[in-house]
């Protein structure tokens, strides 16, 4: 069976030497209890339970998968008696606000936790993930009386949440949704509708579900300036025996995350209440959608994580040939697969984007830290850097995240084919990362087409301007040179390429949809080039200081494999981003035939 062990002295590495959360804490208002032992503790108790309680499950979640009886999911053997496990530990209320029952402690603590959870076990994750969501969505835009109502269940455990936007006619476009909400005398709303792919939606793991819900208000303009958003419980908080007109019509047959119910959903005349402005929904909606997409980045992370600690176990005991320098191991029948450059490039590229994604997923929640607690100049500036790199932490990462599981699963051979082992599940699993919370080429044209461009670069410069004041930093550090040199180029190359693609834009716009995906890679690459060259830095830092750790020394072979084989990938980007528009869109509708 396939385990799961928390890179504890990763995390520290990352955590503390990196980032020194410490001062990232004690910066903070109100952070007094984010000391570095309390910190510490926390982390090692959810390691323990991501390694004890949800790791087992994990599989036996894929093969059992969640059951539909007249409206009613059960969820896998074990699943409900974990969730109890993780409320009455009170893990769902340690980044949120005392004054509704939560423990205070920031954000990017909560999200180590997460990671360790969803690494373990993605499936399960989901289900207190969706309502971490709704319990952000709640707090910046839900009433005092809607908090002390819903937030505080939420936060307790006792209930959970779900996001629900998709419509069986529209995904992405939700202007086109038709889920319709009719004013009522007591300020309340009939909902009424049918949403899909619904995330938790149904289950037996909590005592209600709270969906957050867009839909129209009769007199609503058309499209997306037309919509509302409202919250709308499985069972109204004063009769939670009582249904409240929301059923689950099915669960979804689905490629992977088993474990999860994915439910239609239906409204039938369904008590809601309104949550901020009306035809605002949308607007409310992206505190949701935000949280949702750095916390799928996570999942990119998840598995790569997950297949690399795996594959990593199977390459050292699986022996096939001879090293084709001799006999590494002369005293067995052959060599470890581990021996094998080819095998060796799998296993790295899987750890490069770990340790890598990791670093920028810190990196990125200390920004939702610092947003969230700051006003003003401060704030400004950090959701401007967050707004920018969300989009390459969502998409990049799944990708990359995607390739480490299909590598994972090749370095098994045809036992990685085989269910037992767990390598196709993880496969299977990272695969809807790359399409929920909008897809890769979403993402792409969000990020070129909205925050690039619409900006005239500024929301690049926002990045750009800190990877130039690293690199004048170390330029004259000569351990640091063969990682400084590429990222000065590259950060000057960004820009240029940059203005290429807004110059021809500006004659044709489908020049912006050809390059979006590959513009969001490359910056991608680049981004993680920061992350990788911050760590080298630290770790030649710990070096020259005394440290004799195998660990620094592997840091830095890891960094120059990412400079050297897995940078170099942005070469090959810059020429398709290049080649422009019209081998994509020259071709006929109609021609496209079989």
């Amino acid at each position: 069976m396939p385990e799961y062990k928390a890179p504890l002295r990763d995390i520290d590495f990352v955590l503390n030497d990196v980032l020194n959360a410490e001062k990232h804490y004690q910066d903070l208002p109100d952070c007094e209890e984010a000391t570095p032992d309390m910190v510490s503790a926390i982390i090692e108790e959810g390691a323990k339970f991501a390694e004890r309680v949800l790791s087992p499950l994990n599989q036996i979640g894929d093969q059992q998968g969640c059951q539909w009886n007249d409206g009613q999911v059960t969820t896998p053997e074990g699943f409900k008696e974990a969730y109890q496990q993780y409320v009455e530990s009170g893990w769902p209320s340690l980044a949120h606000e005392e004054q509704y029952g939560g423990q205070g402690l920031p954000e990017s603590l909560g999200l180590v936790l997460n990671e360790l959870v969803g690494t373990a076990n993605w499936s399960w994750s989901m289900y207190p993930g969706l309502s971490h969501g709704a319990m952000n969505t709640l707090d910046a835009h839900g009433t005092e009386e809607q908090k002390q109502t819903y937030l505080t269940q939420l936060i307790s455990g006792n209930w959970t949440g779900t996001m629900c936007l998709t419509e069986p006619h529209c995904g992405t476009d939700l202007g086109m949704l038709r889920t319709k909400a009719e004013p009522q005398a007591d300020g309340s709303y009939k909902v009424s509708g049918t949403k899909i792919f619904i995330s938790a939606g149904e289950h037996d793991m909590a005592e209600n579900i709270v969906h957050i819900v867009l839909a129209r208000l009769p007199d609503a303009p058309a499209g997306t300036k037309g919509i509302s958003l409202f919250i709308v419980p499985k069972h109204l908080p004063e009769s939670l025996t009582k249904s409240n007109g929301v059923s689950c019509g099915s669960l979804e047959h689905k490629m992977g995350i088993h474990g999860n119910s994915t439910c239609v959903m239906n409204f039938d005349e369904a008590t809601g209440y309104l949550i901020g402005p009306p035809n605002k929904g949308l607007n409310c909606m992206f505190t949701f959608m935000n949280t949702a997409r750095l916390g799928t980045a996570l999942q990119g992370l998840a598995h790569a994580e997950w297949g690399f600690q795996n594959s990593l176990t199977y390459a050292k005991d699986r022996l096939q040939m001879r090293a084709l320098n001799g006999p590494a191991h002369p005293d067995k029948p052959a060599d470890p697969i581990i021996v094998h450059p080819e095998v060796r490039k799998m296993l790295l590229t899987q750890k490069a984007f770990a340790e890598g994604g990791r670093a920028l997923i810190y990196y990125c929640a200390q920004l939702v830290d610092k947003a969230k607690a700051h006003e003003g100049e401060e704030k400004e500036k950090a959701d401007a850097l967050l707004a920018f790199l969300t989009p390459i932490a969502k998409a990049f990462l799944t990708e990359v995240g995607f390739e480490s599981a299909n590598h994972g699963l090749q370095i098994y051979g045809g036992h990685g084919f085989i269910a037992e082992w767990g390598m196709e599940q993880n496969v299977r699993d990272s695969r809807i990362s790359m399409l929920y919370e909008g897809t890769t080429q979403i993402q792409a044209i969000d990020l070129l087409g909205r925050k690039v461009l619409m900006t005239q670069g500024e929301a690049l410069k926002g990045f750009t301007k800190i990877l130039h004041k690293f690199c004048q930093a170390e330029i004259d550090n000569e351990a640091l040179a063969k990682y400084v040199k590429p990222l000065v180029e590259l950060n000057k190359e960004w820009g240029e390429i940059t203005m290429q693609i807004g110059m021809k834009a500006m004659q044709n716009r489908d020049e912006v949809g050809a390059a979006s995906v590959d513009y969001l890679m490359y910056s991608g690459y680049v981004v993680l080039g920061y992350m990788w060259a911050l760590m080298a830095k630290t770790a030649q830092e710990k070096i020259d200081s005394g440290a004799s750790d195998d660990f620094y020394q592997a840091k830095l072979k890891t960094a120059d494999f990412y400079f050297n084989r897995i940078l170099p990938r942005t070469r090959s980007l810059v020429e398709t981003m290049k080649s422009g528009s019209d081998s994509l869109m020259s071709l006929e509708e109609d021609h496209f035939v079989f």
